[in-house]
């Protein structure tokens, strides 16, 4: 009887949906949720940002604070700090932050203290769905243990099961409803219901064998990405030293039409995602004592980009004749990729790290982030202008917004290290690509 009421209760929308962490992964699910009618309440640990939702204000770029008023206003959204009320939740969707620390080992917390905070509410009729990328196995040696604590049984009194998250910000493309969704469950009912509480928000889910392999599929997906990433930063290194350029074997190589996928170099991965799944997959195989090799060269090549860009402005310089130490250096874009305000694992401010080092007198201008904090110290924004870039010794473009003017750039700097090919088509000899 439990499980057919929960899935009456999904497919008519009658159900209370409750989104545990309302950041880049739990708002725009929590949206999606109360679009099509389902009662929703997030709850968060940062007082700050329940009562801008409450208030009708959005704080995360893709969605928009009229869409949230509507929401609000409406009662189908609500934010609270109290998570007693867990215990009146249907699905309770499960979006905390899974980071590594500072020997890359996985840190959990977040998912052991959501899971504890649900265990001192659950009760029977009640599907609990991880969403934060993890190593495989979290979901059933993690997470079950503690919902199972009090003697309720998981699939029959409650349901278990882990469903990736694959929000990409700033995708103007692909949205939440578009983007096909994998569901894995602890038991074939658990995986059964996560499979119709998503499919009343999402155009195809995807069902796998197990939590597991879900798990599994979220961290293939981005080592997939940083491998490739890898490969492409090393063939920048080699082009480099040969004298070449590696953006025209890139675009070379794509012409053929099969076996070959572009990936292009950086400045270093950035984003919740690349720069840090694959060391989940890589540090459950150590305890196997298993070595995920690719994993493990991919992320040091990857995590050496920032030196290498610094060493680049440092040559640069040097041949025309002056030191890095004093130079006035101008960095274009923070955030972690294009038209976004994302600072997560974002690259330019290790570059900005090492440039202040070595000397450098470091300024930045992002239109999407007015400040950041670069090893403690708070960096304000400079408004942009063309006097800017005719001041700086050198402007370091670490993102390509789109809304950068590369002709004026390009114009009236004095010289332009581009890393990310925002200048494509584009030729000075004041421009020097990666």
């Amino acid at each position: 009887m439990t499980f057919q009421t929960l899935k009456k209760k999904f497919q008519s929308h009658s159900g209370k949906v409750g989104i545990l962490g309302l950041g880049y992964v739990g708002l725009p699910l929590a949206c999606e949720f109360a679009k099509v009618g389902f009662s929703v309440t997030g709850f968060e640990v940062d007082a700050s940002k329940a009562k801008s939702l409450m208030a009708g204000k959005s704080y995360i770029g893709d969605i928009e604070s009229q869409e949230v008023r509507e929401l609000v206003k409406t009662k189908r959204l609500c934010a609270t700090t109290d998570f007693e009320k867990l215990r009146d939740m249907d699905a309770i969707v499960v979006c905390v932050p899974t980071p590594l620390n500072k020997t890359k080992d996985p840190d959990i917390s977040y998912i052991d203290q959501a899971a504890r905070k649900i265990a001192k509410t659950l009760r029977k009729g009640q599907l609990i769905v991880l969403e934060s990328t993890t190593y495989p196995g979290t979901t059933r040696d993690s997470m079950l243990p503690i919902l199972a604590a009090k003697g309720l049984k998981v699939g029959d009194d409650f349901f278990l099961a882990f469903s990736p998250e694959r929000i990409d910000p700033g995708n103007k493309q692909y949205k939440l409803p578009n983007t096909p969704k994998v569901v894995g469950g602890i038991t074939s009912a658990c995986k059964d219901l996560a499979v119709i509480l998503y499919g009343q928000i999402v155009k195809q889910v995807v069902p796998v064998s197990s939590a597991e392999a879900a798990e599994l599929t979220k961290i293939l997906e981005n080592t997939f990405r940083a491998v490739n990433i890898g490969l492409v930063n090393e063939i920048m290194m080699i082009c480099d030293k040969l004298g070449l350029s590696s953006w025209e074997v890139i675009d070379a190589a794509s012409t053929k039409p099969y076996g070959f996928m572009p990936f292009y170099p950086g400045p270093g991965l950035g984003g919740h995602c690349i720069p840090i799944d694959p060391h989940y997959l890589s540090w459950k195989m150590k305890s196997l004592n298993f070595a995920a090799r690719f994993i493990e060269l991919a992320g040091e090549i990857n995590s050496h980009m920032p030196d290498f860009v610094v060493h680049k402005i440092m040559r640069t310089l040097n041949q025309r004749k002056k030191s890095i130490n004093g130079s006035k250096i101008l960095i274009l874009g923070v955030a972690y990729k294009a038209n976004v305000s994302d600072m997560r694992e974002s690259p330019a401010l290790d570059v900005i790290h090492l440039l202040q080092e070595m000397g450098a007198d470091v300024m930045y201008h992002d239109p999407y982030v007015p400040s950041i904090i670069v090893e403690k110290h708070k960096l304000t924004g400079r408004p942009y202008s063309k006097e800017l870039l005719r001041r700086s010794d050198a402007v370091v473009i670490t993102t390509a917004h789109s809304v950068f003017n590369p002709k004026e750039i390009l114009e009236n700097s004095s010289l332009v290290i581009d890393t990310r090919n925002m200048l494509r088509g584009l030729k000075a000899d004041h421009l020097v690509r990666l």
